[in-house]
């Protein structure tokens, strides 16, 4: 493959070029008004896919939005890797804060990619980092160097927790069948040093609601005499940490793994500068569980945070109500071995539990996943690890994550294969905010890497 370079260098502004189209589309999965742009992106997706090289590529209809599914076998007998990603992204809310239309994707250079990065919701989660594998093919077809066969799972679903997978992954058993996951929607440590992510946070989402009167009220006349749904469910969140931000749900760490002193070591061993770490989120100092560094608390500890709370009057201006209602948005990340569903049940009673008579309390679950951790001594590693040490100059370093991609524990229960995931963004990427953005340097050294994963993992697995 020493031609690839050359290869990528002359195809760099079409790549570019052809990202940019893919992320102009508003493929928000939140939001059923942009049901069109989601099939409109299917369908982008679905051309890419036959334009690479895939021989069958067809859009597969599920309860939800669709999954774009394409395979190149080349022979029967040789390893089969699947690459999974999504084509959905997140709401670009609050439009304000961004420096550029979300949806008009732009070139600028920053302190940290002075080669420039794309500027665009979805560019590293998860458009980028899935057209690094469209045209990682490309490039291997085109010079007839596929070493085995690659199916393409694609989905648009992901951003609001993958309702339909399962539904689908559960009917196309035999379709799906593969030797090993490669999965692009995590990211590594630096440009200057690759990372594997080994381990994954499970979620469990809920949205609360906490009910007072039958209707809003005059603050003057019912002021102190009524309970005000707003400042209840302020007492109720606040009362969910101790004074050492350990979370308060009983029951809630009883199968939390700790690891062992030696495994927190090999951890510590990451490049990781708290200094750099304050001043690129312009905070003062961090917060967390007391006796965890910053990368254990956002890893391998669980957590619990509330991600929207509203309520009452909230326009221009003054109105002297107590509010009916209040709400929150809380999701909770989990660690090996905590099971989504027990933690949300176990939040469910608890919060119930210390709810004043004076109101009335309604706990619905949204979606939730398992967390998940992958051997670094299985062959899909190694290959990862063999591929970033050829194109980066140094082996990678495993990292667990602290986010979460429910359905890769999903994979492995119905599949039987275990993820691996070969991340190419960065923490200050964005994702999930304002301007969010994904390197030119980080998308095409994830072209250029790829396929010699799938050189490496088709050698280890035929020796």
């Amino acid at each position: 493959m020493s031609d690839i370079k050359n290869y990528i260098k002359e195809n760099k502004d079409r790549f570019l070029e052809e990202l940019f189209t893919l992320l102009k589309s508003p493929s928000i999965s939140a939001d059923a008004n942009y049901k069109n742009a989601i099939l409109q992106t299917a369908n982008q997706v679905k051309d890419s896919l036959e334009d690479a090289g895939c021989d069958t590529v067809e859009i597969c209809e599920t309860p939800g939005n669709p999954i774009v599914y394409g395979e190149k076998i080349i022979d029967k007998n040789l390893p089969t890797v699947l690459v999974y990603g999504h084509y959905d992204v997140q709401p670009a809310d609050p439009i304000e804060l961004w420096d550029s239309p979300p949806f008009e994707p732009i070139i600028k250079k920053t302190e940290i990619h002075p080669n420039g990065a794309v500027f665009a919701r979805g560019a590293c989660d998860d458009k980028g980092q899935m057209y690094m594998h469209v045209k990682a093919l490309e490039y291997m077809v085109k010079n007839n160097q596929l070493p085995c066969n690659v199916k393409f799972m694609i989905e648009g679903e992901e951003e609001i927790g993958s309702p339909s997978l399962e539904w689908f992954v559960k009917r196309n058993q035999d379709k799906l069948k593969n030797d090993v996951i490669l999965i692009s929607d995590t990211g590594m440590i630096s440009n200057d040093q690759p990372s594997i992510t080994t381990g994954l946070r499970g979620l469990s989402y809920v949205e609360v609601e906490v009910t007072g009167p039958n209707r809003d009220l005059h603050s003057g006349l019912y002021g102190g005499a009524v309970a005000n749904p707003i400042n209840i469910l302020a007492k109720m969140i606040a009362s969910l940490h101790d004074e050492n931000n350990h979370i308060t749900i009983p029951g809630f760490y009883d199968k939390v793994i700790e690891l062992t002193p030696e495994e927190r070591a090999e951890m510590a061993k990451a490049p990781f500068s708290l200094e750099e770490y304050k001043k690129a989120l312009d905070i003062e100092e961090v917060y967390g569980e007391k006796g965890y560094t910053t990368n254990e608390r956002n890893s391998i500890r669980p957590t619990l945070d509330v991600n929207g709370i509203w309520g009452g009057y909230t326009g221009e201006g003054a109105k002297t109500v107590i509010p009916s209602k209040a709400y929150a948005k809380i999701s909770m990340r989990l660690v090996p071995d905590q099971d989504p569903n027990e933690i949300t049940k176990l939040f469910k009673e608890h919060f119930e539990k210390i709810a004043p008579k004076a109101v009335k309390v309604k706990v619905t679950p949204h979606h939730g996943g398992h967390p998940y951790v992958t051997p670094i001594d299985n062959i899909g590693y190694k290959a990862a690890n063999k591929a970033y040490t050829k194109t980066f100059g140094k082996p990678a370093i495993p990292q667990r994550s602290g986010g979460s991609i429910p359905i890769v524990a999903l994979f492995e229960n119905e599949l039987k294969s275990k993820s691996i995931l070969m991340g190419f963004g960065l923490d200050s990427d964005a994702i999930h905010s304002p301007n969010e953005h994904f390197g030119v340097f980080n998308y095409l050294k994830g072209i250029e890497t790829i396929p010699y994963f799938y050189k490496y993992y088709t050698e280890m697995a035929t020796k």
